[in-house]
Order: structure tokens, then sequence, then C-alpha cells
């Protein structure tokens, strides 16, 4: 294509900058545009992606048919099949009508699946068989239905270590990479950096009525060398803040300094604990559901390990090995297992001496006769009374499936098989109720 056809684009959809890897990223948009070959866009946050499923939409044969942005990272998995699927009314509580989907919606048009390394694998598989066959299936139904819709993908996420860990389906990401198209981070467009601050410093100055800002030549070098780790968006949001806190149009380095975060200071930015590639785990979580159970099996083994304390106390106590054990009000920290830091849940453990009525006075006895003895089995009995048997705690590995039927059986047993009144102490559906019952044979 030649170069006066990408300006004409560029110029039709705000896309600002000369470098070679964009306008090469442009080409590839606008050859594939009119066949129906799915297209993945690849790049770093805030590169600006949306704009090239855009481009290919406006330049192929569905330019007159539907256009749809959807999110996947901002549906929330529960929902999401029936976001992109539809559903039909009484499939789940709160489908109080028949509804379709995105896909129904973009028929014979485009649909720009945002963020697509966030689906759920239960929806890449859905979305595979779309891929395939055109054919879906609403949540709720067992009526195929089939639509013509192309698909444009986009993610920042690394396809090779989700698909090593198994987070995101590797047939499926060959299916969506059939043409792919990768932009450039900000960083290896030096170039571009001032005429994209140019452009955002004479858009706020237009939108908040005062003077553009300018960048002493200091100060452009500071920018094009910076790495802009946020790319394009970060560029915008500290060109917009500059523009409305400074009262002086004419930014120098020292002012630009104090609008760009030091990268090399790490320590105050945030992070999850336990998170990919820290030391503290590697583990993540599907749902909420598995993030709650492994917090009660958690609980479970500290109150396992505590019982087992107590235990060991009371059979010693019972064998009459009555050692002076010094009172220990000292904080204990159960250690967990699953991390190799220490739980910052405090256990008190405290020993029970047995005290003695102090003699205040010795009293002399001239008729040992007269003394009698000492009822030791009452003094016993008055010793264990306060405690009750222990019984030896075995720590059980149980899996999910199996914590979730035990709560299912006994919330049975609770409302003796009154499934309503179950399903309403589990806070679940009828529905979802009776489908429990039936996968682990509880009827």
């Amino acid at each position: 294509m030649v170069k006066s056809d990408i300006q004409n684009i560029k110029l039709r959809f705000g896309i600002i900058g000369n470098t070679e890897a964009l306008n090469r990223a442009i080409d590839i948009a606008m050859q594939v545009a009119p066949t129906d070959l799915s297209v993945l866009v690849t790049g770093e946050s805030g590169v600006g992606k949306e704009s090239f499923p855009q481009i290919i939409h406006q330049f192929s044969r569905r330019k007159h048919g539907p256009y749809i942005a959807v999110n996947c990272g901002a549906i929330p998995e529960g929902t999401i099949d029936s976001e992109l699927f539809g559903h039909e009314k009484g499939a789940f509580t709160g489908a109080i009508s028949d509804r379709n989907g995105y896909f129904a919606e973009a028929n014979g048009g485009t649909i720009f699946l945002d963020e697509v390394g966030e689906l759920p694998l239960s929806t890449q598989a859905r979305l595979l068989r779309v891929l395939e066959s055109g054919e879906y299936i609403k949540v709720g139904s067992s009526k195929v239905q089939k639509t013509d819709v192309r698909i444009v993908a986009a993610t920042n996420v690394n396809f090779a270590e989700a698909i090593a860990e198994g987070r995101f389906r590797e047939d499926l990401y060959y299916r969506l990479n059939t043409v792919p198209i990768k932009v450039p981070p900000l960083r290896e467009r030096p170039d571009d950096i001032a005429l994209l601050f140019r452009k955002f410093a004479a858009d706020f100055a237009e939108k908040y009525r005062m003077p553009s800002i300018q960048l002493s030549d200091q100060a452009k070098r500071m920018l094009v060398e910076y790495p802009w780790p946020g790319n394009i968006r970060q560029l915008k949001n500290i060109t917009e803040q500059i523009s409305i806190i400074e009262t002086n149009r004419d930014i120098t380095p020292e002012i630009l300094s104090t609008y760009l975060p030091d990268l090399g200071n790490t320590s105050r930015l945030p992070a999850f604990v336990g998170a990919k590639g820290t030391h503290s785990g590697s583990k993540s979580f599907e749902s909420e559901r598995e993030i709650l159970y492994q917090v009660l099996f958690d609980m479970r083994r500290d109150v396992t390990e505590l019982k087992k304390l107590v235990h060991k106390i009371m059979t010693e106590r019972e064998a009459g090995h009555h050692v002076s054990h010094p009172v220990d009000n000292s904080t204990h920290f159960l250690q967990n297992p699953s991390m190799d830091v220490i739980s910052d849940v405090p256990m008190v453990v405290s020993q029970q001496v047995q005290t003695y009525p102090q003699v205040s006075q010795i009293q002399p006895v001239s008729n040992l006769s007269s003394i009698s003895p000492v009822n030791t089995s009452s003094s016993k009995h008055t010793d264990t009374s306060d405690y009750q048997d222990t019984e030896v705690y075995v720590e059980e590995n149980l899996s999910l499936d199996d914590v979730e039927k035990e709560m299912i059986k006994k919330a049975l047993e609770r409302h003796n098989g009154k499934r309503k009144n179950a399903a309403n102490d589990l806070k679940i559906s009828e529905r979802t109720l009776y489908r429990k019952i039936k996968e682990y044979g509880l009827e």
C-alpha cells in the first residue's frame, strides 16, 4: 500500500506517528480487511489496539453491518456466557425473558473481543465452536443457532505463558491468530512521542480553554528517553495533568520530572501477595469460591493443630505426668504449610497451673490419730472436671467437590430432606441444588 493511503487512514482514525512498525500494522489491517479471516491484535496495554478492529471493519464488506466491541475482562465469569451467546427464559435466577447475546446481535457484522485472554476456559470452548462452524447454543437451551460474524480479538497477555500454564486453549489461539497484527509499544516509537505530546497538549488546551503547554529541548529529550510502561495512555494522562496544574506554560525538565514516575523505585507500586512470578506462591484461582475454600482449608488446618496440642496436654495430665509448667502467655504463630510466610493470625496458648490455698498458720498436733486422711479422689475429680474428653483429630485432605457435597448433605439433613429450605440455607437456587444432588448422587 502506498504511503498516501496509509496517511489517509491515520487522519480518518486519529492515528499519529510515522514509525515503520506502526505503518506495517496499518498495512496488514488494510490487506486483511476485505477477507473474513480472524485477526488477533497483540500489544502492550495502552498502545491503541482498539483502532485496528475499526479499520478492518470499515474497509470490509461488512462495513454496513453492526460493529460490537466487547471488553471480556470487564464481564463477570458467571454471566459472560449469557452476554456473548444469550440465554433462554428461566435458564438461571433472574432470567425473566429470552435474550440475544452479542454474537446474535453482531450477525452480518464484526465483533471485537478485547482482552480475549481473560476469558474462562468454559467460554473459550464455546468461542472455538463459533470460529469453527459459526454455531452456538444459548445458555439454558438445546437448540443450535447459527451466526455470520467476523471476529477480531485483542490482548496484552503473553499467550505462550498462558497456554503453558493451562489458562488458554492452544487450539483457540491458532484459530484466533489466523492473521496476527502486532502494535509496537511507545518506547519503540521515539520519533512519535513529541508528536503525540503536541497533539494531546493542543486538544487539552482547546478542551479547557487555556494556552497550550510547550516543551523545552531538554524536556523533549527527557520525554523521548523515558520508557513509558503505560504507553500512549500514560503519555496522554501526564499531558493532561501538566496542562491543568502548571501555570507556567513552558515546561522544563525540572517540572516534567515531577510528573514522570520513578521506575527505579518499585517498592511503592501495588502488587498482589502471592501473585504469579513472586516467591510467596504462584497458584491462581479461577473463581471466588476456590479462594474461600482455600481460606477454609487453612483455618481447618490451624484448628486441627490447636486441637492436637490441647489433646497432648490433657493426655499428659491424665497420665500423671504433672510437670511444673511455667505460665507462658507469649504469642505463638501457626505455620501455614501452603505459604512461605508465617500467618499473621496469632494464637495465645496459656498453660493452666494448679494453685493451692495459702496456709496462713500451722497448728501443732498432739494426737496423730485425730488426723483424717486427705481425700485425693475428689481433688483429682475437681482437677479434671473442667475438661472434656478430646478425641484425636486427623487432618483430612478434601477436594472442593467433597466439601461441597458434604455441605449439601448436611443441609438436607438439617431440613429433613426439604430441598427448598436447604437451597435457601446454602444461598443457592433450587435448580442449582437439584443439579448438584444429581451430580453427587445424593438422591
